[in-house]
């Protein structure tokens, strides 16, 4: 016991060291970004003096001991709800079942017809889906499950361009209107067996929209939602082969529209668009609107939360803005090769 106390007062003494370098580290990250925020909104140059030009601080003291008279319990694992939570959470929650398609192919040719008709480049359509989706993904694959079905979902990430629970209740709370008046006009034209379900379908998302707007438009606020068996039951809208494609698209032209009305006028590529998809939109146009000549020198944290670059080895190992960018665009190289990113090019021609 000793040894063990002299072990842990050892651990406490450089764990304590490295979370206060940590907090001010990310302390100033996060004022680093407010004056580069304010500098924007009055029109002025940014400096590459406006970003941290370090790395994070990395632990490198001593494991934390185990107490010999304590048995080591493992921490228990946080589940992470699956496709067939989300579709029994819209069932309990709005009486609502996903129209599922009746095949891979089928949901591919209506989201290519949906990404494209919203303006969206083929380039920019399949290079994000085979970064996002693997080049093989299905429309109802999630975070952690690409490649093994039965193992552990890590996030409510989900389709082909993986979104969060919480991006789901955030487009539909911005932009539900919109997708309801799409419905209403095809349900004024359609007549017979279809025009029933057409009806229901805007009803479901009426009171789906009800629920995203009952809290301020903001994303803690809506990640709140998201995390409740109702904010559950909107994700399930991305396995519809209705509402799902929508859903999908509008992540990524949200961020197309962002950059042009920030006065970005060239058609931003599919790495530039996965950057500002990966890391929100306000960081990611910062990412790609920077000089080239500081992207070898601006690490990648300037461009996150501690616990959004703690969950993201892909940003620590390519930890400044060139090689985040350079390393997403050599994953997209090798996945569109994939029979899935093909098919999907195939419905773009």
């Amino acid at each position: 016991m000793a040894q063990y106390r002299r072990a842990l007062e050892e651990y406490n003494k450089a764990w304590q060291s490295f979370t206060a370098a940590s907090s001010a580290y990310w302390d100033l990250i996060s004022e680093k970004r407010k004056l580069r925020n304010a500098k924007r909104a009055r029109g002025e140059p940014l400096s590459i003096s406006d970003y941290v030009l370090t790395q994070p601080p990395v632990y490198t003291g001593p494991p934390k001991p185990r107490n010999p008279l304590k048995p080591e319990v493992p921490p228990a694992r946080i589940y992470v709800p699956v496709v067939a939570d989300f579709v029994a959470a819209a069932r309990q929650e709005f009486k609502f079942v996903p129209r599922f398609p009746q095949s891979e192919i089928e949901f591919k040719r209506g989201y290519a017809k949906v990404a494209l008709a919203a303006g969206l480049t083929r380039e920019q359509i399949v290079r994000i889906y085979g970064f996002e989706a693997t080049g093989n993904g299905s429309y109802d694959i999630e975070a952690g499950l690409e490649y093994n079905k039965h193992g552990r979902a890590i996030t409510t990430a989900l389709g082909y361009n993986q979104l969060l629970a919480t991006n789901s209740v955030e487009i539909l709370a911005e932009k539900g209107d919109e997708f309801i008046k799409q419905f209403e006009s095809k349900s004024a034209i359609t007549s017979g067996a279809e025009h029933q379900p057409l009806d229901g379908k805007i009803g479901v998302l009426r009171r789906m929209v009800a629920f995203a707007r009952s809290v301020p438009d903001a994303w803690g606020q809506h990640e709140i939602l998201a995390n409740t068996t109702k904010g559950l039951g909107v994700h399930a809208l991305n396995l519809d082969l209705d509402v799902g494609p929508m859903l999908q698209t509008q992540k990524l032209l949200d961020s197309v529209v962002f950059a042009r009305r920030k006065g970005f006028s060239r058609t931003l590529t599919a790495a530039e668009l996965e950057m500002m998809n990966l890391t929100g939109d306000g960081n990611g146009f910062d990412m790609v609107t920077m000089p080239a000549s500081w992207r070898d020198q601006v690490p990648t944290a300037n461009f996150f939360r501690l616990s959004g670059y703690a969950d993201n080895p892909v940003a620590q190992r390519n930890n400044v803005v060139a090689k985040l960018i350079g390393a997403t665009d050599a994953r997209m190289d090798e996945e569109i090769k994939k029979p899935g990113a093909r098919e999907l090019a195939a419905y773009l021609q």
